[in-house]
């Protein structure tokens, strides 16, 4: 009996000490100790599977590859230990990429041991903290920590150290038609105009708001102020294509425009050239209509 608990003791034994299987000792090596920044070959790093970017600008790429083979890896990238000299990435693929350019062997980094859904939460928050996300892949990233990792929106501020306001205010972008989304991913409008047109009910006023402020070039507070006054109403849209903004109006005079259509219940019309010149057209559909529309002038 004794022998057969020798046995299996060593059988155990055997198993908890191959290197294929060990994923819990601290020390895999004189150097390489989970907690610490260590140098391992890139050969045994696979990429992260939960990573939430999925471009990387080349023109980036190759000057970050130069900086490395000038003045080597200055922050260590961070990975997790799966087992024996096999290590996943965590965070800084940009890093690793760049590595591999300049045929870099070993790099550093920092090792700790975590699971699928720590990988997730990591990589999220790294990835909201970079600088040069558009307010969109902040929200989907705010939205996937939130969703995935299954945390509230006060707990989701705790990680990534953001007023939970900041986050909620990113969130309802994803409410946006996904015209205006992907205006807002392209930079042809800011975070500023979003938020405005957010607060508009009707989807249609609001794209016909965000169709003029794109073609004319509206600032914030312009639209803003469209909003105040159009947003509980119709709002109908004036440019047709980018290729008329040299003749449309100025907003000043466009909200003019919309007041008086608004007050005369009809679709008013102004047509001009490069020189300021053009018409007013107001369409009446018959003679009692003419006249009625003469009275509301009249007045």
């Amino acid at each position: 009996m004794n022998n057969k608990k020798s046995v299996l003791g060593r059988g155990l034994a055997s198993i908890l000490r191959n290197p294929e299987t060990d994923i819990t000792t601290k020390k895999e090596t004189e150097n390489n100790v989970v907690g610490n920044v260590s140098t391992i070959k890139i050969e045994n790093i696979s990429t992260n599977p939960f990573q939430p970017r999925t471009d990387f600008d080349d023109t980036q790429l190759e000057e970050l590859a130069k900086s490395i083979k000038q003045l080597g890896i200055i922050q260590p990238i961070t990975v997790r230990k799966l087992g024996f000299n096999k290590y996943q990435l965590i965070s800084g693929e940009r890093r690793l990429k760049a590595s591999k350019i300049v045929e870099l062997t070993e790099i550093p980094a920092f090792i700790r041991i975590a699971n699928d859904q720590q990988m997730l939460e990591m990589a999220l928050v790294e990835n909201i903290q970079r600088s040069n996300l558009n307010p969109i892949e902040v929200a989907l990233s705010y939205q996937r920590l939130i969703e995935e990792c299954k945390l509230t929106q006060e707990k989701c501020s705790e990680r990534v150290g953001k007023k939970r306001s900041t986050i909620a205010n990113f969130l309802r972008l994803l409410k946006l038609p996904d015209e205006i989304q992907s205006s807002l991913q392209k930079s042809e409008i800011s975070m500023g105009h979003a938020r405005a047109l957010i607060n508009i009910k009707d989807k249609e006023t609001q794209l016909n708001i965000f169709h003029d402020a794109v073609a004319n070039g509206f600032s914030v507070r312009e639209v803003e102020q469209i909003v105040k006054t159009f947003g509980e109403t119709f709002y109908n849209r004036k440019s047709k294509t980018k290729a008329i903004i040299q003749n449309t109006l100025p907003f000043s005079h466009q909200q003019i425009i919309h007041s008086l259509s608004k007050s005369l219940d009809k679709e008013v019309e102004v047509k001009r050239n490069k020189t300021g010149k053009g018409n007013l057209i107001i369409p009446f559909n018959s003679d009692e209509d003419f006249t009625k529309l003469m009275g509301k002038l009249n007045k």
